[in-house]
């Protein structure tokens, strides 16, 4: 069968004049290995199917052997015992017979290979997911040395509350490493997942640059950078959710600063390209490698090499930056000549049809109103309820503490709480049927409940909000959406 035959059926051969050479070819990387009866002759079908048993676990490489009509050879048998994928064709045989056994042949091969590429991928992502691990761990570990240092030594030596105050402070920062490095994880989470909703608005770019210039600031100054922001008088446009294009803009400002060396440059361009408001940041730093372009963005990849991998973090801030510029219909990209040549990454944002409105809303502060309060603290956790009672103590609050949910339906009788705040995740009774029972409760059926804890997924939200509770926090408590959330509980009359 010539080779122009096939050619002719979009089928490319390479002609092997032995064996020895067929064999060659096979190792290069084949599709099928079509092969007539006389090359088996003598030790020729031992020999191949040694050859062929040296394969990946994915691979499976079909051999179509071409017969004399008839023939029940010996080289043919041993070729069947020693190959699996063995198909035999008899000739003469029709030319659309064979161009149908190769492709069926082929269709299977390209299979194989669509399937080394899926085990490839897994391996790349179980790799990573290692690597994440062991980086996760490393990071929560850097803040829990300085955190358990400060304790040892407010617990071992008696200090002035001036004296005291500096390592107060430490943990404090450290344990803001902690919620960060946690919040990122879940952020992740419900991004991938689909699970985010924006709250979008009309937005000045120009103001989104400066809050996040404003939150980048003290790692710029830290690693005594030049940052130079160039924006146009009259602000772009944009449909957003300000609180996340913040992050997103904030996110790529502190990697310059992190990855530039001390006394870099960094610049930030806003123009207009096309309909898109085209926000530009460059810096002067290590420069991503050529090969890592491509996956910069993809999930747990950190760039490697000293400088970088010094930096620490978890390898998901470009994933969420990514994730949250396509959430607003945006898209995001990265360049760099090469290690030590800086770096430039490209947000284009689709711009609004008319400009700004000149009644553009503001943000009005809340005030923290728990001095107006009469609350209740529930958690098994007696460290965390005292310390949540004493901080809201120190506000004004009037608080009373229980340790479990039948603890808190006796205390709440005479305490008669304005609100409670419930942990969920107790044993016995949980912070869901506790909350049911206050509401079902003849006097205190109306006191506002906040729910406090670490499950954050949305059936949890759901689960949580059926049992009758007014808002949701997450651990570890911030006191600015703490007292958010009194302010919203007051506006309805519930605390």
């Amino acid at each position: 069968m010539s080779t122009a035959v096939l050619a002719r059926s979009g089928i490319e051969t390479q002609v092997c004049a032995s064996l020895h050479e067929l064999v060659h070819e096979m190792r290069q990387g084949a599709g099928a290995l079509l092969v007539s009866e006389e090359m088996l002759s003598g030790s020729g079908a031992a020999e191949l199917a040694d050859a062929v048993s040296v394969q990946p676990p994915w691979s499976d490489l079909p051999v179509l052997i071409l017969a004399r009509q008839g023939a029940d050879s010996r080289a043919i048998a041993t070729a069947m015992e020693g190959m699996a994928n063995v198909t035999v064709l008899e000739r003469p045989i029709r030319v659309a017979s064979l161009v149908s056994a190769l492709r069926s042949a082929l269709r299977a091969r390209r299979r194989q290979y669509e399937l080394r590429k899926i085990l490839e991928d897994l391996s790349e992502a179980d790799k990573r997911k290692t690597e994440f691990l062991a980086t996760l761990a490393h990071e929560l570990r850097n803040p829990m040395a300085p955190l358990s240092t400060a304790l040892a030594i407010l617990t071992r030596k008696t200090l002035t509350p001036e004296a005291a105050l500096p390592y107060y402070q430490l943990m404090g920062r450290q344990v803001e490493h902690m919620v960060r490095l946690v919040n990122d994880l879940m952020e992740v989470s419900r991004i991938t997942r689909g699970k985010i909703e924006l709250q979008l608005g009309e937005l000045a770019l120009n103001e989104v640059i400066r809050g996040a210039v404003e939150l980048s600031r003290p790692l710029v100054d830290a690693g005594r950078h030049t940052l130079a922001v160039h924006v146009p008088e009259v602000s772009e446009a944009v449909e957003g959710d300000s609180v996340r294009l913040t992050q997103v803009f904030s996110n790529l400002l502190n990697n310059a600063a992190k990855y530039t060396p001390e006394g870099g440059r960094i610049d930030v361009f806003v123009e207009r390209d096309d309909g898109h408001a085209v926000v530009r940041i460059r810096d002067s730093g290590t420069g991503i490698p050529a090969d890592m372009l491509g996956a910069i963005f993809d999930m747990f990849v950190q760039v490697s090499g000293t400088a970088r991998a010094a930096q620490g973090g978890l390898g998901i801030g470009l994933t969420l930056v990514k994730s949250l510029v396509e959430l607003h219909g945006g898209t995001i990209k990265a360049a760099s000549e090469g290690s030590n040549r800086g770096s430039e990454f490209t947000v284009r944002l689709p711009l609004l049809d008319h400009g700004l409105r000149a009644d553009a809303h503001t943000r009005t502060s809340q005030e923290t109103i728990a001095a107006r309060h009469r609350i209740l603290v529930v958690d098994d956790n007696r460290d965390a309820a005292e310390s949540l009672a004493a901080l809201l103590d120190l506000l004004g609050a009037q608080t009373a503490v229980a340790f479990s949910g039948a603890d808190a339906l006796n205390k709440a009788e005479a305490f008669q709480p304005s609100l409670g705040i419930l942990d969920i995740g107790m044993p016995g009774m949980d912070g869901c049927e506790l909350a049911r029972r206050f509401r079902a409760h003849p006097k205190l059926y109306g006191m506002g409940l906040i729910a406090l804890t670490g499950w954050g997924q949305p059936d949890d939200r759901l689960r949580i909000a059926r049992a009758g509770f007014d808002h949701h926090l997450l651990k570890p408590v911030d006191l600015d959406e703490l007292s958010a959330a009194l302010q919203k509980l007051a506006q309805r009359g519930l605390a």
